[in-house]
């Protein structure tokens, strides 16, 4: 059983909060240019130089999926300027989304496609919903989304080969299919009406690489010197997510089970004691650390916000998946921490500090002067907009305890 006591509108203004945090810290023009936007990949209280970071793509897609989140609730809002989550004067949170679309393409040599196919997958699927924010909003950009999916489907689909029985290859090396790679693909097939794919893929994930005797996702295979498949058994909190993501968006009896039994699994076997953060007893998502690792919590509790959501499943379920989104969103709250004074310019007041873990506070994973990663805080701020979105679905679909 959750606690209700936190209502929308809090939610809301938390998730309103990391975004502005976010985008305060970390988000710049490309070099200056008008019309784009993109985020430094690390935070020290100071600007970089861009050019001499990292290149991390897949970071930036995430990037692209929260401002949408935060987009969709300016358009419940009205989607009017007073709306918008940093102030009627600046621009809405789909607008930006869309310079970032532009910024990465820039960024990515003048092209969307890079050598790692669940990167490609995260921006394909991303797209997707800014799309249809864009359609709602009457705003431009649809030909460039179309862009990102033409450019990006004939990829998928090079990648899906009947190598090691089926799956998605994970790199345009094509020596190791895996989770991260075919799950994303699936569910953008799934959205995009190529349904039999989508369900081929979810097929061969199901007999390759799940495990029963844990109920979650294994993260990939190879092939062997003799000929034979070699698991990776590596356990991901994020390779459940778009897995999850995709058996709702394709449904039917044996694939609602299946994402069933995901929910309840995640609960028994990827939760920590909550508490460090500051939080009241109970448990939480266990967070993967920094790197790429640092968005992996994050995501999964995107796509359990839509188990949360998500009438046809048991209401046992829902509650489960709620109550894991709430109190891992609950725990990244409490345990963040401001931007001190002289520990930055004066346009980061106001701004917090998120934890790489949503077990222990920001003041101990990221102490002041610390340098902060961006996926860490992309992870918060996705576990705060699934919160939000849990809390405000339609209460025909969400459990007793929840509406």
């Amino acid at each position: 059983m959750i606690s209700s006591s936190t209502p929308l509108t809090a939610w809301q203004d938390r998730a309103d909060h990391a975004a502005r945090s976010v985008t305060g810290l970390f988000g710049r023009k490309l070099l200056f240019l008008p019309g784009t936007h993109l985020a430094a990949v690390v935070w020290q209280g100071r600007r970089q130089a861009w050019l001499l970071l990292p290149w991390h793509y897949w970071w930036q897609a995430h990037y692209v999926d929260c401002l949408v989140d935060t987009g969709l609730r300016e358009l419940g809002g009205g989607a009017t300027p007073a709306a918008r989550f940093n102030g009627p004067d600046q621009p809405s949170a789909g607008h930006l989304a869309s310079r970032l679309v532009t910024g990465m393409r820039l960024r990515n040599a003048l092209t969307f496609v890079n050598s790692y196919y669940d990167d490609m997958a995260w921006l394909a699927l991303a797209a997707l919903r800014l799309d249809r924010l864009a359609e709602e909003t009457r705003r431009p950009g649809r030909r460039r989304n179309a862009r990102v999916r033409a450019s990006l489907t004939p990829q998928f689909d090079a990648a899906c080969t009947d190598d090691l029985g089926g799956g998605t290859f994970w790199s345009k090396k094509r020596d190791f299919k895996n989770t991260p790679a075919t799950a994303p693909v699936a569910l953008f097939y799934a959205r995009t009406g190529q349904r039999a794919k989508a369900q081929a893929l979810l097929d061969w994930l199901d007999a390759t690489l799940f495990d029963p005797g844990q109920g979650l996702y294994l993260d990939g295979a190879r092939p062997g010197p003799a000929g034979d498949v070699l698991v990776e058994r590596s356990l991901y909190t994020y390779n459940q997510g778009p897995v999850l993501g995709a058996l709702l968006e394709l449904g039917g009896d044996a694939n609602l089970a299946r994402a069933a039994a995901v929910v309840d699994s995640v609960r028994r076997l990827l939760t920590v004691p909550a508490g460090g953060g500051g939080t009241a007893a109970g448990t939480v998502l266990r967070c993967e650390g920094t790197g790429d690792g640092g968005l992996f919590t994050g995501i999964l509790c995107r796509y359990l916000a839509l188990a949360a959501a998500d009438g046809r499943l048991p209401e046992a379920t829902r509650a489960t998946a709620a109550a894991l989104v709430l109190d891992t969103a609950g725990a990244f709250w409490s345990g963040r921490r401001p931007v001190h004074a002289g520990e930055a310019t004066v346009t980061s007041e106001g701004r917090s500090i998120f934890s790489v873990h949503a077990a222990q506070p920001a003041g101990r994973t990221y102490p002041p002067g610390a340098p902060v990663e961006l996926a860490t805080q992309l992870q918060a701020w996705m576990a705060l907009e699934a919160a939000a979105a849990v809390m405000s679905a339609d209460p025909a679909a969400v459990p007793p305890a929840l509406s």
